[in-house]
């Protein structure tokens, strides 16, 4: 899938990774190019789904959110229909800040974000508990954040 990508689309790539704010002169210098073929490689790279989309970073702390557990969840049943379910039912809750299936003695990771450990009990009890065929959970809290890419 990657292959048509060059030297440049992936300098592109790597500059708005790292700030996605940046004007098409501010790329076209970082890359060498001038403004009109950075412009037209930016909306190629976006139509073909390189670039999912632009979001800001924001100071999580200050938002009243700084809590983060990461949750391991087994399955009662991983058949397709069944992870189909959980999968719908976890983009529905917006505590969880991601999800990922994974290949271990457990079926997800997730990554929940919420104001407190009072504010995650409720989160785990009432929402992540009730998703569809959980049937166990294991919890471990961050400490402090190292990097967050």
């Amino acid at each position: 899938m990657t292959d048509h990508l060059d030297r440049i689309d992936r300098k592109i790539l790597s500059s708005l990774q790292e700030d996605g704010r940046l004007s098409m002169a501010e790329l076209a210098n970082a890359v060498g190019l001038s403004k009109t073929p950075v412009a037209t490689r930016v909306r190629r790279l976006e139509k073909e789904g390189y670039i999912h989309g632009y979001t800001a970073l924001v100071d999580h702390d200050r938002l009243g959110e700084g809590h983060i557990a990461f949750v391991q969840v087994k399955l009662s049943d991983t058949r397709s229909t069944a992870l189909d379910a959980f999968n719908k039912a976890v983009l529905k809750v917006p505590e969880i800040e991601q999800c990922h299936m994974i290949a271990s003695s457990f079926d997800y990771l997730l990554k929940v974000r919420t104001k407190d450990i009072a504010a995650y009990r409720r989160v785990l009890g009432e929402r992540i508990s009730a998703l569809p065929h959980v049937a166990q959970t294991s919890t471990f809290v961050a400490m402090e954040t190292v990097k967050d890419r």
